[in-house]
């Protein structure tokens, strides 16, 4: 899904800030990631001094009208990913196509809730992304980079009803997985409550529908058999991190029955621990409310903790976008908050808008993705057949823009002074691209006069001056233009001093 201004309009229902058109991310804020597309069952994975975001790919389903309808996910057959260095700014890596006749794994026939880890074998990086096909199997797709391009080694799922270990678990979805110290893999996955419509309260309290398996050096093959977790309350969304030495297991709870006092609480991320990654696990407590607390929108809760520059924190989404074009039908956006300890404990997640501090400064002096967002007013993101800069084969630009549109990245690091800037364009019609510092109609240091190139794929550096900019400021490009078309894609632009 590509949200433009026009698009969110033509709702009547949209909700913006009285100083920009930014739709639920304002300016300053850094929640949630991105608003130019949905994502769900967020995972993040470190590599190379950038967390990587895995989400379902979240988008608009109508029905035989045109209206807009809740979510029901059978059409999500693709991965969406992002990255930052500065967990502000997020550059849009596309949509990985993982099933159905167009993705790698055809066997399937949907790609939930993602999780990805990255291993060395025989002295190469190799990237594994284990998927739920809707709540039948678990896939697993390798690659040689974070972004892809992804194939599948196995041609069927990985896990199964019929792996051993496996009877009983209700869902087979929602993975989850660990590398340990010693370079062995562990694979987290299950859900659901036994008996259908008929569950007993017993039933509710334990479903014993949580599952770790150990993987096979490979990571792409199991060993042994799984063993349960005895999750109180267990629903979805298994979840594994390990912090001085223990193992914390963490799931979404249920939203049945009776949860007395001591229990998880409905639609609540729960944590247990153990000193071994096979468990077993002792129940601890919850640290993630349901976005209905902080948000006011609920729904259902997944979550992933990580580890980035010596700081914890927790990856989960929320229908915060959709609350604010006035359309909650399920939809559901990225969201990064601190995590923090007290002792063993982990301490309750305060979820906010407002996210986090970004962690770097942008070196606005190297390639930056067009893609790259901080903030934006009705653009939107689209493949590109110009060389990728992580991957020649992908990459993407910001497209779908318009007359006033505009686009920020945040806190960028100007040293003593930049003289410069250029970017690769490709334009049909032309337009300006107004370089303005720390608000849309903030100073403006120059002007790029966009001219047409020919094509939408026809690519070509155009440059300007800018007045003399030193220091750290966030920067605004203001689209301006007298046609109702696309004024132009931006594959990537710099400063140069």
């Amino acid at each position: 899904m590509n949200l433009s201004t026009s698009d969110i309009l033509l709702t009547g229902q949209a909700t913006s800030t009285t100083i920009t058109s930014a739709l639920a991310k304002i300016p300053g804020y850094s929640n949630p990631l991105i608003t130019h597309k949905f994502g769900a069952d967020p995972y993040a994975l470190v590599y190379n001094g950038r967390v990587y975001v895995y989400m379902s790919s979240d988008a608009f389903e109508y029905d035989s009208s045109g209206n807009i309808i809740d979510n029901d996910y059978s059409n999500i057959k693709t991965i969406s990913v992002i990255s930052s260095s500065d967990m502000v700014n997020w550059t849009d890596h596309g949509e990985i196509q993982v099933s159905g006749s167009n993705g790698a794994a055809k066997w399937a026939t949907n790609s939930w809730a993602p999780a990805v880890t990255h291993k060395v074998i025989n002295g190469k990086d190799k990237f594994f992304l284990y998927f739920a096909n809707n709540a039948g199997s678990i896939g697993v797709l390798t690659a040689d980079s974070p972004i892809g391009p992804w194939a599948d080694p196995l041609g069927k799922p990985i896990i199964t009803s019929s792996t051993p270990g496996v009877s009983g678990v209700t869902w087979l979805f929602d993975p989850t997985v660990l590398i340990d110290d010693d370079g062995t893999g562990y694979l987290y996955f299950g859900g659901g409550i036994p008996g259908g419509s008929s569950s007993t309260q017993g039933q509710i309290a334990n479903p014993k529908t949580a599952r770790v398996i150990k993987l096979s050096s490979d990571m792409i093959t199991t060993t042994g058999s799984a063993s349960t977790i005895d999750s109180p309350f267990m629903f979805e969304d298994s979840g594994i991190h390990k912090y001085n030495g223990q193992y914390y297991y963490s799931y979404c709870s249920n939203f049945s029955g009776t949860h007395p006092a001591g229990s998880p609480p409905k639609g609540d991320i729960a944590y247990m621990t153990s000193s071994n990654p096979m468990g077993p696990f002792t129940y601890v407590g919850t640290f993630l409310k349901n976005p209905a607390t902080y948000f006011g929108v609920g729904g259902n809760n997944h979550h992933a903790v990580f580890e980035f520059n010596n700081q914890w924190y927790v990856v989960y989404h929320a229908q915060t976008l959709g609350k604010a074009m006035g359309i909650v039908k399920g939809y559901r956006s990225p969201h990064i908050n601190k995590l923090t300890y007290s002792g063993s404990t982990i301490n309750n997640v305060t979820e906010d808008m407002q996210g986090i501090s970004q962690v770097a400064n942008l070196n606005p002096y190297q390639r930056t993705e067009g893609e790259t967002i901080g903030w934006n007013g009705g653009i939107g993101t689209s493949w590109c057949q110009a060389p990728g800069n992580l991957v020649s084969s992908i990459n993407l630009a910001a497209t779908n823009i318009n007359n006033g549109d505009w686009l920020a990245v945040s806190k960028a690091d100007f040293g003593s002074g930049a003289k410069t800037f250029e970017a690769n364009i490709s334009s049909t019609v032309g337009g300006n691209m107004e370089i303005h510092l720390d608000s849309v109609d903030g100073q403006l240091i120059g002007t790029l006069n966009v001219s047409s190139t020919g094509g939408e794929q026809t690519w070509k550096q155009m440059q300007c001056n800018v007045n003399t900019v030193s220091g750290v400021h966030n920067v605004y490009f203001k689209f301006t233009g007298n046609s109702t078309k696309n004024l132009f894609n931006i594959d990537y632009w710099q400063f140069s001093k």
